[in-house]
């Protein structure tokens, strides 16, 4: 519930406070009085855009700031999603700079304006004729038949399935797409793909195939070269082994003179060993050197192809060459398993509508089961408010279509007059008939679900007497389990408020100021009896006034 506004520089108000309690609260001024910019004002805590005419001074900001009372609201869900701080006691304010920019806070933390409408709408409900326009529309009439069956969960557990069902309607839609386009490139990619396999490429292949073309290619040059070191090496008497032998004979003779000479005999020996070594290695490589024509072919004709492919998929090495192989090999499988992953996808989309087809019967057997219930209610409760041949015609029918809601297609008909033919409301119902009818409608509501505080901004425009008095005997029932707020001009509902309020403007050093204030008893006995005989009250419509109000 709303327990506090206040508004600072905003239209014709300076600086307004005004605390509120539950039940039924009454506001009231004469036309012009600022009704409307209190409206206002509210409805930029619900997240209305702001306008910078709004303010009184344009060179200060302008403040307005609300606290509601949410214990009872079950918003924890909300703040969450929202990522708003919970606080039972919520704060909510709006600024408006002399710059034309617009902040909003709730409970001090910054909050953009399309997350405060989400809120704004779940404290308030500002029921204007716009608001009554929606009655006609079948999105309202819906969310008013599920109130009274129950069909949240249903509804939610509808919209998250229906919401998975369509995403895997676009799933098939994109495989379908790709298919037709896959099978275009399929003979070109297992082409390519068949060339790679062949090529039986591995990692680090053509440093190796390169080095053993150097060495076919050249293999006299080398044998040649091979030879003359084993020559060197290895000739009789004058061969580098033969001397070195010598030489490490020599020194021997001399290493037990000194450590000196021990060291260069250890030298000698050292590079003997090493000569030794290299002519075994020389050795080796000239047993496995042989002149082989047809491998130089077969090496050089892979090289080729190795070169061939890298150019012809840019490649720089053979490490991409099989990156792109295991692509192609990806995505010839993907095509040749399309049709199974098809047929799996409309299995998986089969099994959802099948699930999606249950959750909607049991919306529609619901809501058919309370639209009697509703029908009578209103119905009953139309007739007492000045329409006696109210009656209405509502049906479901079950489609074949998924709509957001479930399958029904709805018929909300109405009728004011005896034998007169159904109708959609916005065509049988006149405007003042349309706002009783939300009131029932409203009224039925309050029966069956946690309603946020709820303002009526003159909905009983158009009517008098007894009929008025019916209506604020409505509102006032309803304040029994919310907040409500009426706007009026009739001293029949005025009277019946548990508090009352007066608009008022007035001039403040030759400026003209809207104020509220808070009437005590006395004080509303005497707006009552202006509101019955104006300003100049007789004695008559001071005792009707005090009568109205016990």
């Amino acid at each position: 519930m709303l327990t506090s506004l206040s508004i600072k520089n905003y239209a014709l108000i300076d600086n307004l406070h005004m605390d509120f309690n539950d039940g039924f609260s009454i506001i009231t001024g004469e036309t012009g009085a600022g009704k409307s910019i209190l409206l206002g004002g509210l409805s930029l805590i619900l997240g209305k855009r702001a306008d910078l005419n709004s303010l009184k001074d344009s060179s200060q900001k302008c403040i307005i700031e609300a606290v509601f009372n949410i214990s009872s609201y079950n918003l924890k869900t909300l703040y969450k999603d929202e990522d708003f701080d919970y606080e039972a006691q919520t704060i909510i304010r709006r600024e408006i700079l002399p710059s034309g920019k617009s902040r909003a806070f709730v409970n001090d933390s910054p909050v953009n304006l399309n997350s405060l409408q989400l809120l704004g709408e779940r404290l308030i409900d500002i029921h204007s004729q716009h608001q009554t326009l929606q009655l006609t529309s079948n999105t309202f009439q819906f969310q008013v038949i599920d109130a009274l069956a129950n069909n949240e969960d249903e509804l939610q557990n509808y919209k998250k399935e229906l919401k998975s069902y369509k995403n895997l309607q676009k799933e098939l839609e994109d495989l379908l797409d790709f298919k037709t386009q896959a099978i275009k490139e399929h003979d070109y990619n297992s082409y390519l793909l068949n060339e790679l396999i062949e090529a039986n490429l591995v990692q680090g292949e053509l440093e190796t195939l390169e080095e053993e073309y150097e060495t076919l290619n050249n293999i006299e040059g080398i044998q040649e070269k091979l030879a003359e070191g084993y020559q060197l090496l290895n000739e009789d008497e004058f061969g580098i082994l033969s001397k070195l032998t010598a030489l490490k004979n020599g020194l021997q003779k001399l290493s037990g003179f000194s450590s000196k000479y021990e060291d260069v005999f250890n030298r000698a020996n050292s590079s003997l060993i090493e000569m030794d070594d290299l002519f075994n290695e020389i050795n080796e490589l000239q047993d496995g050197l042989d002149a082989d024509p047809n491998r130089l072919e077969i090496v050089d004709t892979k090289l080729k192809m190795i070169h061939n492919l890298m150019q012809k998929h840019v490649s720089a090495d053979i490490s991409e060459l099989i990156t792109i192989k295991s692509q192609l090999e990806e995505k010839v499988a993907i095509t040749e398993n399309l049709d199974d992953t098809i047929q799996k996808k409309q299995d998986e989309i089969a099994s959802k509508e099948s699930h999606l087809n249950s959750i909607s019967k049991d919306i529609h057997k619901k809501r058919n089961v309370v639209i009697p219930e509703l029908k009578q209610q209103l119905e009953t409760i139309l007739i007492s408010l000045g329409i006696p041949n109210a009656q209405f015609k509502i049906e479901t029918l079950y489609s074949d279509a998924f709509f957001t809601n479930g399958k029904d297609v709805l018929s909300f008909l109405f009728s004011a007059n005896k034998g007169g033919s159904f109708n959609e409301l916005k065509k049988a119902a006149s405007g003042g008939e349309l706002s009783r009818i939300m009131l029932a409608i409203k009224s039925v509501l309050a029966k069956y679900i946690q309603m946020p505080t709820i303002m009526f901004d003159e909905i009983d425009t158009g009517v008098s007497g007894e009929i008025s008095n019916k209506m604020g005997d409505i509102m006032l029932e309803m304040s029994k389990t919310m907040q409500v707020f009426s706007i009026t001009h009739l001293p029949q509902i005025a009277a019946k408020g548990h508090s009352h309020f007066k608009v008022y403007k007035e001039d403040i050093n030759e400026v003209t100021q809207t104020n509220l204030i808070k009437l005590n008893h006395d004080e509303r006995i005497v707006e009552i009896a202006q509101m019955l005989g104006g300003v100049e009250m007789s004695t008559s419509a001071i005792a009707h006034a005090k009568e109205l109000l016990n």
